[in-house]
């Protein structure tokens, strides 16, 4: 997490939200045969959601890290660089409980997972939180008490991730090595660092994502430094293959129903789907320069599906933006997040995909909503956040509709 930290970000004076609500192509294109003189224009998919603002919690002392909705959508739980844990009411962004309160020399909460509902353990609201000091915690949110910890001080821990069910949990980070414990006993189920030699040897740098199979819970997939995401197998505790290309530093690697979604720290070929079974790529997800970017290329630390895997959220630094795009309708661009002072480090969706929360360097929780509006209208739309950016606004979207 130390390139988050120490990166130079490009300032900027407003915040927009651009809602395009279109991909990067005209809305028509002329297709046919010139020779014999017909032609035919063959329209382009628009998608029927828009990104729009609902609140901003901006009193935060220190850049967010990552953010993570419950599993009903009520709590939005942030870790902090200040080492804190903060969870905010979802529905009206008040802050409603502090964790791991430890003082000015912490270092950073890294990743956070709630517990699935419906695990074995009757205890609820339950949240897996990790940091850069090697620890693994369970809090109890609603008591503020860490009911377990486990640590190791020569680790320092990147992401985590709880199978479906919630009987497991993985985490990851300066070792390497995937970890995969019983969250009935707490206890290390196995430790795998390696891989089939002539497939994949593991990683061989620090791992920054990893996420669980929805549909298997013995198969696992991370990324990180090394341009590779594995895939591991908890069975033959190793990993089994691995696709090449992927620049993963952050939580920016997600899978849906046998696709797998990464977003890399690179000013192109940002946002990709590879197949899980083969490893091959699938397509990429064209980012484009919106007027919110002011030319400047979005190096992705931050890439998430939503649960029914129908949307796609990106985010990171170079334009300091966001973007939504719905996979739905050929990938057309829902709507972008502009105009941070500093890079975004972490996107989320609620249970549903209503809601979506934008975290980062600024120490601001972002929540939009997105919802269908019903027509295929909003091209080039900017959304000004506060009135008193109304004249930016009106001046990107001016741009936008000159066609500059």
């Amino acid at each position: 997490m130390s390139t988050k930290m120490t990166e130079i970000e490009e300032k900027y004076a407003d915040m927009s939200i651009a809602g395009e609500g279109v991909p990067d192509a005209p809305a028509t294109e002329k297709v046919g045969h010139e020779a014999a003189g017909t032609m035919k224009s063959r329209s382009v998919s628009y998608s029927s959601k828009r990104v729009t603002p609902l609140i901003d919690v901006a009193e935060i002392p220190s850049e967010v890290f990552v953010t993570k909705f419950s599993p009903d959508g009520n709590m939005l739980a942030a870790g902090c660089g200040d080492g804190a844990i903060r969870v905010f009411d979802a529905n009206t962004g008040r802050l409603n409980y502090n964790l791991n309160i430890v003082g000015q020399d912490a270092l950073p909460t890294t990743a956070l997972a709630f517990r699935p509902v419906g695990s074995a353990s009757k205890t609820r609201n339950v949240l897996l939180a990790v940091n850069s000091e090697g620890a693994v915690q369970h809090w109890h949110i609603t008591s503020g008490r860490c009911l377990h910890e486990i640590r190791d001080e020569t680790n320092g821990l990147l992401t985590v991730d709880y199978c479906a069910d919630g009987s497991k949990f993985a985490t990851a980070g300066k070792d390497y090595a995937i970890r995969v414990y019983d969250e009935a006993t707490k206890t290390l189920i196995s430790k795998m660092s390696g891989g089939m030699l002539s497939a994949t040897p593991g990683h061989s740098n620090r791992v920054f994502s990893l996420k669980f199979d929805e549909r298997d819970s013995n198969m696992i997939v991370s990324g990180g430094w090394d341009n590779t995401i594995q895939v591991w197998d908890l069975r033959m505790e190793q990993a089994v293959r691995s696709l090449y290309g992927p620049h993963i530093c952050g939580d920016a690697v997600d899978i849906h129903d046998g696709v797998i979604l990464t977003g890399s720290w690179r000013v192109d070929h940002q946002l990709q789907l590879w197949d899980f079974g083969s490893g091959k790529l699938i397509e990429e997800i064209q980012w484009g320069n919106s007027a919110a970017s002011k030319g400047s290329s979005c190096m992705l630390y931050a890439a998430s599906f939503s649960r029914d895997g129908m949307l796609v959220a990106a985010g990171g630094s170079g334009s300091n933006e966001a973007k939504v795009f719905d996979r739905s309708c050929g990938n057309a661009l829902v709507g972008t997040v502009g105009g941070m002072t500093r890079g975004v480090y972490s996107v989320d969706f609620n249970h549903d995909g209503t809601k979506l929360a934008v975290a980062g360097g600024d120490a601001t929780v972002r929540l939009f909503d997105i919802s269908g509006r019903g027509n295929r209208g909003g091209e080039g739309r900017i959304v000004s956040v506060g009135a008193k950016h109304a004249d930016a606004g009106e001046k990107v979207a001016a741009e936008d509709a000159s066609g500059k």
